[in-house]
């Protein structure tokens, strides 16, 4: 465990074992902070522990002074064949050709997860996360879906320049509409 502070807030890098660890903690908040129904969390942990598998996969915790998880960011290199990567590089393609999928999704680092506790919200700790973990991230753009909408998390991701490459899109499974969002890295 890396850990960088600010203020009374630390951040460290997990590895995936320290990961698998706080899992229970690291559901509960993205449940919270997504209201999501109960069950969720047995759902998604899972899905959360084959992508702590997945090539350039990294993981940003927030901490308390007590060391009770705030909240987290995790990602890894997105590829074809995944399940993400499949449903966006159709709907972009359909929409908006194959040139604008190539340029998209050729090198990409996909921000899987990002959530900060519904209490330690509003604290720029979700800013810090998203800086932390796209520190010296080698691929050309960092891309992100989230549900269409003003949020926090919105306007977090509008303040660090992210961009449009696909709105009011529909995941399979999902009656919401998503923003896919992405920005040219470094940050």
């Amino acid at each position: 465990m890396t850990a960088m502070s600010s203020e009374c807030t630390r951040y460290v890098q997990l590895s995936a074992d320290e990961f698998r660890a706080r899992l229970p903690e690291a559901l509960t908040i993205y449940v919270n902070a997504m209201r999501y129904p109960e069950g969720t969390a047995e759902q998604r942990a899972p899905m959360w522990l084959t992508h702590a598998l997945r090539e350039g996969w990294r993981c940003m915790a927030a901490l308390d002074a007590d060391g009770v998880l705030l909240g987290l960011a995790y990602g890894y290199k997105g590829r074809g064949g995944q399940w993400w990567h499949e449903q966006v590089r159709h709907g972009l393609t359909r929409r908006e050709g194959q040139a604008a999928a190539e340029h998209w999704m050729s090198d990409y680092f996909e921000l899987t997860e990002i959530h900060v506790s519904p209490e330690s919200q509003g604290k720029r700790i979700g800013e810090d996360l998203l800086r932390r973990l796209l520190d010296g991230v080698p691929s050309a753009h960092v891309l992100l879906s989230t549900p269409e909408g003003t949020s926090r998390a919105w306007n977090l991701y509008r303040r660090v320049g992210f961009v449009d490459v696909l709105r009011d899109y529909h995941f399979a499974g999902d009656p919401r509409p998503f923003a896919i969002l992405g920005r040219t890295l470094p940050l």
